[in-house]
């Protein structure tokens, strides 16, 4: 997790100086390993009972979880790396290969999932952009205690922020 509390999923070393924790992540494949570990475990005396092998419905559910924050990471990587190879802001070549490995882990090689997710780093690009945060702000000015804004501009301003500026995943 990162200083802005972002979760960053990578099969890879991160970079020098960079804090990481590991964290194993068990899946349909891996019970097989832990059901012949466990049986090893119990023939050593242990009294752990034997895990119990996941159900289908919680393979799917682990699936369904780690498809989601993989689109996560690849659509705030591929944002990210828009917004830093465009020269928008100052980085390193480390950050620029970091974020491409991490796209490349994470988005989809099926064309039509990678265009969507595609499309979801634009709209969180623009929900980023100063323009999103000063619409933001303005609204957030026009319903502070005092003011004297009429609903109905008020309304206004919040249909532009949910329409424009409302990040596509969270």
């Amino acid at each position: 997790m990162d200083e802005n509390g972002v979760i960053h999923l990578s099969s890879e070393k991160p970079p020098a100086g960079v804090k990481a924790e590991r964290i194993d992540i068990k899946t349909s494949n891996s019970s097989k390993r832990t059901s012949s570990s466990s049986a090893s475990r119990s023939s050593s005396g242990s009294n752990q009972p034997a895990p119990r092998p996941a159900s289908p419905e919680q393979v799917a559910g682990r699936e369904q979880l780690l498809g989601q924050l993989r689109t996560r990471e690849c659509v705030i990587a591929l944002e990210a790396l828009e917004r830093k190879t465009s020269a928008a802001e100052p980085t390193s070549a480390s950050e620029i290969k970091r974020l491409k490995q991490t796209a490349d882990l994470n988005c989809s090689t099926d064309p039509a999932r990678r265009r969507q997710q595609e499309e979801m780093a634009a709209r969180l690009r623009i929900a980023n952009s100063p323009s999103c945060v000063e619409a933001r702000n303005k609204l957030g000015d026009m319903m502070a205690p005092g003011s004297n804004v009429p609903r109905d501009q008020v309304r206004a301003q919040q249909a532009f922020v949910d329409e424009h500026c409302t990040s596509p995943i969270r």
